[in-house]
């Protein structure tokens, strides 16, 4: 079956989701996860990718990335995902890929849509249980976007930087949008448009960025 085309556009950032085989786990020590984001960072640099959020799961990766065009964030993927499978398969005497096929994305509308898949991505861990606020779990850009701190990984969003004047106005009115929870209706729209490599926005914008 071909390949269906990606839907990257310039200065429109994605929602990139890459699962563990089978679901099953990627990262199983702290090693694990300082590894990816080690070798994430170099290959955003190289590929000229902004991560603006993300969150290591212990079986799956979500990212909201800005990029020019689709050879870039192929790219990426490709990098960090392959060096991490070498290191993965060496550390814990496996073989195979510990990734499922080829990551999903989808398009994310800025106005409206952006901030919430950033919510929804550093909420994970808090919906699955692990912990019961997002600044508990160390995996993720929650720390930086909400308390400040350095992460060299990230590049804030235009839209997040209009939060506020400064820093700290940011982070507060950050932390302030996660004093009402996501509704059930957005998880799902987020969670469709991602697996379906789709387009979360509205439907207008929608149509006038048609699939090639």
């Amino acid at each position: 079956m071909p390949r269906h085309s990606r839907l990257v556009l310039p200065a429109v950032p994605l929602h990139v989701i890459q699962r563990g085989h089978d679901r099953q786990r990627c990262f199983f020590v702290d090693d694990d996860f300082v590894e990816f984001r080690q070798w994430l960072h170099e290959e955003t640099v190289i590929a000229r990718c902004e991560v603006h959020a993300y969150v290591l799961m212990s079986n799956h990766v979500h990212l909201l990335v800005s990029v020019e065009d689709a050879r870039q964030l192929a790219a990426m993927m490709k990098g960090v995902t392959q060096k991490y499978a070498q290191y993965f398969n060496h550390r814990h005497q496996t073989t195979g890929s510990p990734w499922d096929g080829r990551y999903k994305s989808c398009l994310v509308q800025t106005e409206g849509y952006l901030l919430a898949c950033q919510r929804y991505i550093e909420m994970n861990p808090v919906r699955a249980g692990m912990v019961r606020f997002p600044g508990n779990y160390k995996w993720s850009s929650y720390r930086s976007n909400a308390e400040g701190r350095h992460d060299a990984l990230l590049t804030p969003h235009s839209v997040y930087r209009r939060l506020g004047m400064n820093d700290n106005e940011r982070r507060q009115a950050y932390l302030r949008l996660f004093q009402e929870t996501l509704t059930p209706m957005q998880i799902a729209e987020i969670r469709a448009a991602a697996n379906g490599n789709g387009m979360l926005g509205d439907k207008g914008w929608g149509a006038s960025n048609p699939r090639p």
